[in-house]
């Protein structure tokens, strides 16, 4: 309902994320009675994982490219039976304190790429962060050719566009035709469910390049016991790739990709437990797209702009630190998913769910609801599940070593066209101890991304200079999504602070489809 003094939309929760873990959260607190904002930058809810294609494709079984469909299902199902008010299309871009004691204010652009007419505000007495997480990349001579493509990135396009990478879109309902070899490279499990589901589509794929190996699960084996549902899931994978011939190669990585217009082959080479290359071990290797991913981070910018408290995780990034209640450092700021350490779709919905139950209690003036029988049992299955995931994170954690894949002409801010020979110039000659001086010296992340993909390269080539080494920090932006001035200019009059409608007539309450 409207703010009576603003003129604002006003809930008791705002989740900021349609993905599994805002979808579980988001339902959970509505069905207790709390009424719930759920905004999101996609038309259709599903996240990342559950992408799926618009319904002007007219497919007709969007399930086959997904593992656990049935689990999204029911989490739209509930919404749709629920009294959440979706918000799609909503780019949040910064939640502040509201000027009314115990309010947040979620501020938001609207469109297609946050370009459309009107900024909203929503009030909220709690805010649940269910951001998510992007893809690490870390860049390769060749790796700007087209025809590379994020490993994520392919999968999104199959699943949302039913297509594959150097390809046009298929016949609305018809599986999409393979016109190429599509070489899946990188680290981490994804890159095993992305070569199933391309080959499943009738992509050929030459090969799974993975950087780590696996011996590093075997070496806790308690932890593999409990999370049986992963080993399934790995076997599932597994088996797709056996039954449609992809070759796996651990310890190695694409270390060069060739190419006049576009790409045309890799070069794969074998690694040393640093991920250094081993020296005349590269072999060639054609194909016609290359699905490159080292992993996922994630997505903190709101986060960290609120000052929540964030850890280090054995990978080498940073995630949200959470309490047993899935409360961020910050009073009233809630997290679940990714943002708390990269775990997986049946992880978010856990602390989706538990952090709903948190929120509606809070809410509702009763005590945390941990001595319940389903809070137990839904901490004992996240509380399992988080062990699985740092068992997997420092599996497939970076070496140290992977930036000897670089020549000094290989652009590692694509964005700003910064090279490796510029950002090691700035290290060594200017005395860069850090991705925010090398930054400041060569506009490494100040592009489009604003740091978003070659961030952890800029880190990593940063702490290989002389001296005193400055521990790695989250990035605190003021902006979490690109903002047109006009849109910041509207915010600071008074009226628009007094009335709730920005300069220029447009009426929050309505932008935000209250």
């Amino acid at each position: 309902m409207p703010n009576s003094a603003t003129g604002d939309p006003e809930y008791d929760l705002a989740v900021i994320g349609a993905g599994a873990a805002g979808l579980a959260g988001a339902v959970t607190a509505s069905e207790l009675g709390l009424s719930v904002a759920l905004l999101d930058t996609s038309a259709q809810p599903g996240g990342q994982f559950y992408r799926h294609p618009a319904p002007a494709l007219g497919a007709t079984r969007p399930e086959a490219l997904h593992h656990d469909w049935s689990t999204f299902t029911g989490l739209r199902h509930r919404l749709a039976d629920s009294s959440v008010t979706h918000l799609a299309g909503h780019h949040v871009w910064t939640v502040v304190r509201a000027e009314q004691k115990g309010l947040w204010d979620v501020h938001a652009v609207t469109g297609a790429d946050g370009n459309g007419e009107r900024p909203v505000r929503v009030r909220a007495r709690a805010v649940l962060l269910a951001t998510g997480a992007y893809e690490r990349q870390l860049p390769f001579p060749g790796w700007t050719l087209p025809g590379v493509v994020s490993a994520g990135g392919a999968q999104a396009m199959l699943k949302s566009g039913l297509v594959l990478p150097g390809m046009g879109a298929s016949p609305a309902g018809a599986q999409p035709r393979a016109r190429g070899r599509v070489v899946v490279a990188g680290s981490g499990p994804l890159l095993l469910a992305v070569a199933a589901s391309l080959a499943k589509a009738g992509a050929r794929v030459p090969a799974v390049v993975e950087a780590s190996g696996y011996l590093g699960y075997a070496r806790h084996p308690r932890t593999l016991a409990a999370n049986a549902h992963k080993m399934a899931e790995a076997a599932l994978h597994g088996a797709a790739l056996l039954r449609h011939g992809v070759r796996l190669r651990t310890r190695s990585a694409v270390t060069q990709v060739h190419g006049s217009d576009r790409v045309e082959a890799v070069t794969v080479s074998r690694l040393d437990r640093d991920w250094r290359p081993v020296r005349g071990s590269g072999r060639h290797l054609a194909c016609d797209a290359l699905a490159v991913g080292f992993g996922l981070v994630p997505q903190l910018e709101l986060a960290t702009g609120l000052g929540c408290t964030t850890r280090r995780t054995p990978d080498g990034s940073h995630a949200l630190d959470l309490d047993a209640q899935q409360e961020t450092s910050v009073p009233g700021i809630w997290a679940a998913g990714e943002t708390g350490g990269i775990g997986g779709v049946q992880l978010a919905c856990v602390e989706g769910e538990l952090a709903g139950l948190a929120i509606a209690a809070r809410l509702g003036g009763r005590p945390a609801p941990a001595g319940s029988g389903r809070v137990r049992a839904l901490c004992r299955r996240r509380d399992r599940m988080r062990a699985f995931a740092s068992v997997m994170a420092a599996a497939h954690a970076p070496g140290a070593g992977w930036s000897r894949w670089l020549d000094d002409s290989t652009d590692v801010c694509r964005c700003e066209e910064v090279s490796a020979g510029r950002i090691r110039e700035a290290v060594t000659d200017f005395g860069a101890r850090d991705a925010r001086t090398v930054k400041l010296l060569t506009r490494a992340g100040m592009g489009w991304c604003q740091g978003r993909i070659c961030g952890a390269a800029v880190a990593c080539l940063a702490a290989e200079g002389p001296g005193e080494k400055l521990p790695p920090s989250p990035e605190r932006r003021p902006l979490a999504v690109p903002v047109r001035l006009e849109v910041l200019a509207a915010l600071t009059g008074t009226a628009a602070s007094e009335s709730g409608r920005p300069e220029g007539g447009a009426d929050p309450e309505e932008g935000a489809g209250a």
